[in-house]
């Protein structure tokens, strides 16, 4: 299932996840807005397939100036892709790539307003493939941690959903699946959206890959019944010093996993490295609607005027990652030396 595609008339369309697995619906987006919308509320997710997204959106924005001077044309594409980096603040990838794309401009100083949207064209198209060729080698990489049989346990969804193609953790369980290990995994449903119940259980149903689903207050009893080996998730910004921004609920898997003498890694693209935060105390944490936890499929579950904290990301500390699988290669601790070294700067 494509997450995304750029159609040859200048729209993307983008599979609407907020339906699945019931309902298939790609969105048309025909401007820059439309893209953010489509980030906002979660019809595009994951930090890998909204940076992708993004990129596009900028293509879009580009597209809808008429302005033909060139420093009016910048200024408002500046302007665009402020808009779109604000839709998630905690996703790194997400303003990755516009400034890739914004940095294509700026080595473009000759190049005047048509060949500026050919290039953005061009660069988004780039970082669409190479996220997926990407995916594959984070697959590769992590499938050689994979023992014969192993049982993975899941967080969230890092599938191909979550990104431009094949997926990042869920990359990872591909390959390994794809070279006869022999894999099951335990998909944690991922409240309050349920993404593993909704996502991830149906990519790996679609691939024929063995999955349990449980619901997340059940992971420490899986563990404690030695019915886990390792436990397995993506990221949606790793700090200078590897700590690890996912999905709320991935902290108290990295505890439970360091309890039971398990390991615990992280895949995920050298993109989503931001050496800028030396911890995981600066990467900005989104927190969400209330009436995601409220209410379920619109019916109202807790009582009216309840009080409700939703954060939709949590930080796991450096010290309980195993390894971060990247693109690149398997990266260990020290992480602040070893990540650097990765991203080659």
């Amino acid at each position: 299932m494509e997450t995304m595609r750029w159609k040859e008339d200048g729209r993307l369309e983008l599979l609407d996840q907020t339906g699945l697995p019931h309902e298939v619906v790609y969105l048309t987006c025909s401007s820059y807005q439309d893209v953010a919308g489509a980030i906002r509320r979660l019809a595009v997710r994951g930090a890998p397939a909204i940076g992708a997204a993004a990129a596009y959106g900028l293509v879009l924005a580009a597209e809808a100036i008429k302005e033909p001077a060139r420093e009016d044309f910048l200024l408002r594409l500046q302007a665009a892709a402020g808009e779109l980096a604000a839709t998630r603040p905690t996703a790194v990838n997400l303003q990755w790539a516009l400034d890739r794309l914004l940095q294509k401009l700026r080595s473009k100083p000759n190049e005047e307003v048509p060949a500026l949207r050919a290039a953005l064209l061009e660069e988004a198209h780039a970082v669409y493939r190479e996220d997926v060729a990407g995916n594959v080698k984070i697959g590769n990489y992590g499938s050689e941690l994979v023992p014969f049989g192993a049982r993975i346990l899941t967080h969230c969804n890092a599938g191909a959903l979550a990104t431009a193609g094949y997926g990042t953790a869920l990359g990872v369980i591909r390959a390994a699946h794809g070279a006869g290990k022999q894999v099951i995994v335990y998909a944690g449903e991922t409240r309050p959206l349920l993404q593993g119940t909704r996502l991830t259980a149906w990519e790996l149903v679609q691939e024929g890959i063995p999955v349990t689903l449980i619901t997340d207050n059940m992971a420490g009893y899986l563990m404690a019944r030695e019915k886990v080996d390792l436990v397995l998730v993506g990221a949606d910004r790793i700090a200078a010093n590897g700590d690890v921004a996912n999905k709320i609920g991935t902290y108290s898997l990295a505890v439970l996993a360091g309890k039971h003498g398990l390991p615990f890694y992280v895949a995920a693209p050298v993109s989503t490295v931001d050496l800028k935060l030396t911890s995981g105390a600066e990467i900005p944490i989104e927190e969400r609607a209330p009436a995601e936890v409220t209410h379920l499929a619109g019916r109202a579950l807790a009582p009216e005027g309840v009080r409700v904290w939703n954060p939709a990301f949590d930080v796991t500390p450096h010290r309980l990652v195993t390894a971060v699988i990247t693109d690149r290669g398997v990266v260990y601790p020290p992480y602040r030396e070893n990540l650097r070294k990765v991203a080659g700067k």
